[in-house]
């Protein structure tokens, strides 16, 4: 799981119910921790032997170039930070509780302390309340409109202040904030972001900005030379002036994406010696100066793709990035490009040219030229008109990654062209229009990967696929199959997963996988199967290797007793029986896949929770996916034979706030020791760039509790609250903070 967290905060009027609790959950947590700092002590002595090194590779003669020069220092800034975390963390002999505002949800993650008020309706942050040894403050989406200073001595490294209202950034805000190493102020209304914000954070590596209408800048945009990650997508900024990362001169990875820019003038990346990765998709770009590049020479991957680009002299403008890798510029408005576009770029591995209208595309001539060590191309939806010409791939002899999906092809055209590529590994032919398959499939000795995906096929293309005795992967869904003959796969012995969705099967025909015999995962999603498998398609054999099995948007008509799948498929592990249109379960539904970890069942119309009575037979399940069905309580004991059970997803359900709830909530934290079992009750990461807003398991009061609530005037007189509050519906962290519950202790 990404993050572990844990419930030891509530509200004072139900303190005393969770005191127990605390206490239990404090000496599980000790005895990780334990085990956590015994690993830690171990990593001290080789992060000083790292330091050691690095040092030493700094003195010899001649010195190594800039950017390693400052790389090395880099990283012995963010060692010497970590070494001094490390060291005050196994300071502490033992983890005690911190204060916890609140309206907040405070827990440890190994040994840090994250206090979560996000989504609480607050209008300030509760400065007064929070841990000096907070490491992590998540303060998304309240309606907070300024940053007060946060009190003296605060360790916080980590702020999350995503969808508030905050309008500038100001160093009166952030003064004192040493330790400070990551800040998202993501889709707030900032408009203005002072250079000395972050004076006094010279650890600070990350710095999330993205969907604020920033204001113009006339200066250096921030003053933090320790910047490794900028993230300034979709800002409103109109023009770059020559001196906006003048301060930043050690960012890796830039972000401008989705900024009506227009056009990159020469100046504004001069100072970005150590940039190796930049996105400029959706600029609106119409010009990129052939000087704008020139001073990165260590960039790695450059994404400008969905601009308007149409008449850029592609040679000038990337001839200076000597070391590009990744080249993304699709759906740039190109129809054509020069033999000689990368001439200069020799250590190309992947290009993307897809959603371009290349229909005259000399794809010989474009490859031919220096671009002998691309390993991945994509030409998908490029509309090409011309018929590729039997030598297009003649110089691309390490090409592994072809995609030529959503362009009309003809199979004879095909056959000859792909000749060229016998160590092709992955090949996507997705909605080609083909309504047979190129015979040209017997040079493919080491294709592993095949989709044919969206294309009228018909039987007659079996007899085609018979070489790929190597193919571990085959997409041949959506083709508009009604029969697939039993002997299609027969020699397909090495393949591992087989997605058949989207064709009309209704029936499958006996002996159909018989040959498969190391086929792990099989998708037959939306093919109007009544029944699952029956077990004469996997011919005499008893048992297969099957671990996943997606049978999603069948209308299944299941068992009223019994199991629903055949005892060939008793080593399943997944399971998606998603939008089947599932009322009922019985209690032996899955006697014979008690090896069940994964099970979906989103999208049905399960209502009670006497049809989980299934659960009893799956001792192995860790991951359950009972969302958006008609479920209106639950209860914990229905889990009690499911001890590895790690996640359950119960959102989208219109669940009654009551004291199940409050059970459930509580056999979470104590009897699991994790809250995160529960999908929706925490915060799913800490990335950059990861969806700020998510979905929150939520209930509803019953109409008559709800109007006592508003006739007893219930309110919290020390927080600054929106009217919003007061509606029905809660989260469940919510509910259970004001609940009257009975509580386990």
């Amino acid at each position: 799981m990404k993050v572990q967290r844990r419930n030891n905060r509530v509200e004072e009027k139900v303190k005393r119910g969770w005191e127990g609790q605390r206490e239990r959950g404090k000496e599980r947590e000790r005895e990780r921790e334990r085990r956590e700092r015994k690993e830690r002590k171990n990593v001290l002595p080789i992060l000083a032997t790292t330091i050691a090194a690095v040092s030493t590779t700094m003195s010899p003669s001649p010195p190594p170039p800039p950017i390693i020069m400052a790389k090395m220092t880099t990283a012995l800034s963010l060692l010497a930070i970590f070494f001094i975390i490390t060291t005050s963390a196994l300071n502490n002999e033992e983890l005690v509780e911190q204060e916890c505002p609140v309206d907040c949800h405070c827990h440890y993650f190994r040994v840090n302390w994250v206090t979560d008020c996000s989504d609480s309706n607050l209008t300030t942050i509760p400065y007064n309340e929070l841990s000096h040894n907070v490491y992590v403050l998540d303060m998304n989406d309240n309606n907070i409109a300024d940053i007060s200073p946060f009190p003296e001595s605060i360790k916080l490294r980590r702020l999350q202040m995503a969808h508030n209202q905050l309008t500038e950034l100001t160093y009166e805000s952030f003064a004192g904030l040493t330790y400070l190493l990551d800040a998202d102020f993501s889709y707030n209304a900032i408009t203005r972001v002072d250079p000395e914000a972050f004076r006094d954070s010279p650890g600070l590596i990350t710095l999330e900005l993205q969907h604020n209408p920033l204001d113009e800048v006339e200066e250096p945009f921030l003053n933090c030379r320790t910047l490794l990650y900028l993230d300034l997508n979709s800002c409103g900024i109109r023009h770059l002036n020559t001196r906006f990362f003048y301060n930043t001169t050690n960012l890796n990875k830039l972000d401008l994406s989705h900024n009506p820019l227009q056009k990159i003038e020469p100046g504004p990346f001069d100072h970005l010696t150590n940039l190796e990765y930049l996105k400029l998709n959706g600029c609106n770009l119409t010009y990129v100066s052939p000087e704008a590049f020139s001073h990165l020479e260590n960039l790695r991957q450059l994404e400008i793709a969905d601009n308007e680009l149409k008449t850029l002299n592609w040679r000038s403008v990337l001839t200076p990035l000597v070391r590009l890798e990744h080249l993304d510029i699709r759906k740039t408005g190109i129809t054509n490009l020069p033999g000689d576009a990368f001439a200069k770029n020799l250590y190309l591995l992947q290009l993307v040219l897809a959603d371009n209208e290349l229909w005259h595309l000399d794809v010989e001539d474009t490859l031919g030229h220096n671009l002998h060590s691309l390993q991945s191309l994509d030409l998908s939806n490029c509309n090409l008109q011309d018929r590729l010409s039997e030598e297009a791939f003649r110089n691309a002899s390490k090409l592994r990654v072809l995609n030529l999906s959503g362009n009309p092809m003809f199979a004879s055209d095909l056959t000859a062209v792909l000749r060229h590529l016998p160590k092709l590994h992955k090949l996507s032919l997705s909605n080609c229009s083909l309504r047979k398959l190129p015979d040209t499939f017997d040079v493919f000795e080491h294709l592993e990967e095949l989709d044919i995906s969206y294309n009228p096929l018909s039987d007659a293309f079996v007899s085609l696929l018979n070489p790929l005795s190597a193919l571990e992967y085959l997409d041949m869904s959506y083709c508009g199959l009604g029969y697939v003959a039993n002997n299609t796969f027969a020699q397909m012995t090495f393949l591992k997963q087989l997605i058949l969705s989207g064709n009309e099967l209704h029936t499958l025909e006996e002996g159909l996988f018989a040959n498969l015999t190391r086929l792990e995962s099989l998708e037959l999603n939306n093919c109007d199967l009544k029944a699952p498998l029956d077990p004469k398609v996997f011919g005499d054999r008893q048992l297969t290797d099957i671990i996943e099995l997606k049978l999603s948007g069948n209308p299944l008509m299941v068992p009223d007793e019994g199991s629903l799948l055949p005892t060939q498929l008793s080593k399943l592990e997944i399971l998606d029986l998603s939008n089947c249109s599932i009322l009922h379960l019985n209690k032996n539904m899955f006697a014979t896949s008690n090896n069940l970890t994964q099970l979906n069942l989103s999208g049905n119309t399960i209502s009670g929770v006497e049809n989980l009575s299934f659960l009893k037979t799956l001792p192995r399940l860790e991951h359950i996916d009972l969302s958006n069905n008609n479920l209106r309580t639950i209860n914990p004991k229905i889990f009690k034979a499911n001890p590895r059970i790690l996640s359950i997803n119960l959102m989208g359900n219109p669940f009654i706030c009551n004291c199940s709830i409050a059970e459930t909530w509580d056999w979470a934290v104590q009897e699991k020791g994790d809250l995160h079992v529960l999908v929706g009750s925490q915060l799913a990461n800490f990335e950059t760039g990861s969806v700020k807003r998510r979905k929150n398991l939520s209930c509803a009061y019953d109409e008559e509790t709800y109007r006592n609530m508003i006739d007893g005037n219930q309110s919290t007189a020390n927080r600054k609250h929106y009217p919003s509050q007061f509606t029905p519906s809660r989260t469940w962290a919510k509910y259970v903070r004001e609940s009257n519950c009975n509580r386990r202790s």
